[in-house]
């Protein structure tokens, strides 16, 4: 018994050191030298060190000098690694190239480079920055904005704050990439990315989306979301914070637990009644489906209904320039509301 023990305990012991191994090589290769060939050569030494140190488990007379010389080295790694820090100073992409801050006073919240760019395709457009001063007192409601390209059950997800004479104005959470840097999942693990707000006009932000991305097509999504509105209030307030925190001090970007989603998640808990965590925040294409659970949608109808009339594609592929962009895309889904309510057709008024 006691042998199988110490057997079992060596083989954890083996597969641990084998995972924080595959970490270690990859947090190398994606945040080492900018040199290709030094990046591999650092990453294949670390990884033929660590495996000499695991086989060494193998044999009673080295078994603790190799774990205690891979622990050293682990130790040195991980202390390299959270030396890494963000910087708002890089050769930035233009369509990142500014970072959004908002100036408050009172009730009255002006918000800085709002991007709203002329694009004539993905990659082709003329950049446009403008101020906006937003009142609080006239906040009407918040928008959960779905975007897929890649099955039901990962979408970027953003916020869209909606205020009285027909302004939204939406905030999406994303990489920071310099020019010539591509997103990538696996690098976004390991400090490759700085956390970035996007905070945008509607024609820009959702438009970019619908109307110029086909590689691979985009599917967009917009839902009100139900609550009070000072939780709505809050919850912008809490994304001028962030915002400026992000001008003062950068942080990064993590794939898994700083990402489009999460982040919406932890700006919520400003509100005492915010939803508790779950795995449909991580796996976030079906966070729509979890607010709906939760009450927090319209659920006057069966979630495939209400996501039916979510799907705004067509509408903003029609709507394009227009400067009632955000009106129009919503127009079919307030229709059918309507419609539903009063099937007769008649006017309740009367």
């Amino acid at each position: 018994m006691k042998r199988a023990a110490a057997i079992s305990g060596l083989l954890l012991l083996a597969i641990l050191m084998i995972a924080t191994a595959a970490w270690g090589a990859l947090a190398i290769y994606y945040s080492g030298s900018h040199s290709a060939v030094l990046g591999i050569g650092l990453t294949g030494a670390f990884s033929l060190a660590a495996m000499l140190a695991v086989t060494a488990l193998a044999f009673r007379r080295w078994r603790w000098r190799g774990l205690a010389a891979y622990l050293v080295l682990f130790a040195a790694l991980v202390t390299w690694w959270l030396s890494i820090e963000p910087s708002n100073a890089r050769d930035w992409q233009p369509d990142v190239a500014k970072l959004a801050y908002a100036t408050v006073e009172g009730d009255m919240v002006t918000v800085h480079n709002i991007r709203n760019f002329a694009y004539r395709s993905e990659t082709d457009y003329t950049p446009a920055w403008y101020d906006k001063t937003y009142d609080l007192r006239k906040l009407e409601g918040v928008d959960l904005v779905a975007v897929y390209w890649m099955g039901p059950a990962i979408a970027h997800t953003l916020v869209s704050f909606a205020f009285a004479g027909g302004d939204h104005l939406a905030i999406s959470i994303e990489t920071r990439k310099e020019k010539g840097e591509a997103y990538s999942t696996i690098k976004g693990f390991f400090r490759q990315y700085e956390l970035y707000y996007v905070v945008a006009d509607e024609r820009d932000v959702i438009r970019l989306r619908t109307n110029y991305r086909h590689d691979p097509p985009e599917d967009v999504y917009v839902y009100r979301v139900q609550g009070p509105i000072e939780n709505g209030r809050k919850l912008f307030l809490q994304y001028v914070r962030k915002m400026n925190a992000l001008k003062a001090k950068p942080d990064f970007y993590n794939t898994l637990i700083n990402n489009c989603t999460t982040d919406i998640w932890y700006n919520t808990l400003v509100n005492a009644e915010h939803m508790p965590f779950s795995w449909k925040i991580l796996a976030s294409g079906y966070v729509p489906q979890y607010l709906y659970e939760s009450g927090r949608l319209d659920t006057s109808m069966p979630f495939p209904e209400l996501q039916r009339r979510a799907h705004v594609n067509a509408r903003a592929q029609a709507a394009d320039t227009a400067a009632d962009f955000s009106q129009r895309i919503r127009e079919p889904a307030t229709a059918d509301l309507k419609q539903a309510s009063n099937p007769s057709g008649k006017d309740n008024l009367h």
